[in-house]
């Protein structure tokens, strides 16, 4: 897993919570991918138990329940501890 699907995944998270995901092809656009790779992204959150619906009245997906998708990389350069 690259350092930039990792920020997707905090991007993809973020937008969520707030409700401010737009449409799929929006949100598609907005990250620079297809819609195609989103639904990827989506899934894959999915399958690792975040539960995001979509709401078709805000055009926006949620998490049905209250919470966040937390994907992390925890690595030290030099003694510092660096967080992704």
């Amino acid at each position: 897993m690259t350092i930039d699907i990792l920020y997707r995944l905090k991007h993809i998270d973020n937008l969520i919570r707030i409700k401010g995901t737009g449409t799929p092809d929006q949100l598609a656009h907005r990250l620079g991918m297809s819609r195609r790779s989103l639904f990827d992204y989506l899934n894959l959150m999915k399958e690792y138990g975040a539960p995001i619906k979509y709401c078709s009245q805000r055009q926006s997906y949620y998490y049905e329940t209250e919470g966040r998708f937390m994907a992390m990389c925890v690595f030290k350069e030099e003694g510092e501890e660096i967080n992704i």
